[in-house]
């Protein structure tokens, strides 16, 4: 994450609850936990948590441990677990092997090299182990949809995203040794419905992806 967009970030974080708070946010949670692991009794990990709202999900599903790794302190401030780290998410603290899930919503595209980040996310995962992350489709971008907000003195913020094709996904995957075990998209029309999205009916706004690693 780049510093203008943890600045951004720790604007937006006193209205960012840790649950979904729109439709797009909704739909992409559906698709992220039709892809969701088993975590009862695994080490987890939220990252890029925001305000935490996946690793409620995994503390209420039985997670032995839940760390939640953010960038922005405004953000990680939000999230309501005990056990919270501030760091990069291309730069882990963490020794590797550290945790048996690892669920990150809506942050890669923060990362600009996507190969170094999986790379990283696959030394602190343990074999065995399951990676489920979601990403802004790149569809969605190139329609002139963005990742933005109003705060709340009425200025809009855009916050800089990187543009990572599914194919792009897989080589840095497949290159970091991990395996493919179930994807899933999110598009208007079908998953998210709302009035001022009709003219992009079947246009892709979120590709959800799950990994295992051997």
């Amino acid at each position: 994450m780049n510093l203008a967009n943890e600045a951004a970030y720790d604007l937006w974080a006193g209205d960012y609850p840790p649950l979904p708070h729109n439709p797009l946010m909704a739909a992409e949670q559906a698709a992220v936990l039709a892809l969701w692991p088993d975590v009862a009794g695994r080490r987890a990990l939220d990252l890029a948590c925001g305000s935490g709202r996946y690793g409620l999900l995994m503390q209420q599903r039985g997670a032995r441990s839940v760390v939640a790794c953010d960038r922005s302190a405004g953000m990680l401030a939000r999230a309501p677990l005990a056990c919270r780290v501030r760091a990069d998410m291309q730069q882990l603290p963490f020794a590797a092997e550290s945790f048996d899930v690892i669920a990150c919503g809506l942050a890669v595209g923060h990362a600009p090299d996507l190969a170094a980040w999986m790379a990283e996310v696959s030394r602190v995962l343990a074999p065995g182990g399951v990676l489920v992350y979601s990403d802004f489709h790149p569809d969605a971008a190139r329609v002139g949809m963005t990742r933005s907000f109003t705060d709340a003195g009425g200025q809009r913020h855009e916050l800089a995203h990187a543009l990572h094709e599914p194919d792009d996904h897989l080589r840095a995957a497949c290159a970091a040794g991990l395996v493919l075990q179930g994807q899933r998209e999110v598009r208007i029309g079908q998953d998210l419905t709302a009035p001022h999205l009709a003219r992009w009916d079947g246009l892709r706004v979120v590709l959800a992806l799950r990994w295992g690693k051997p």
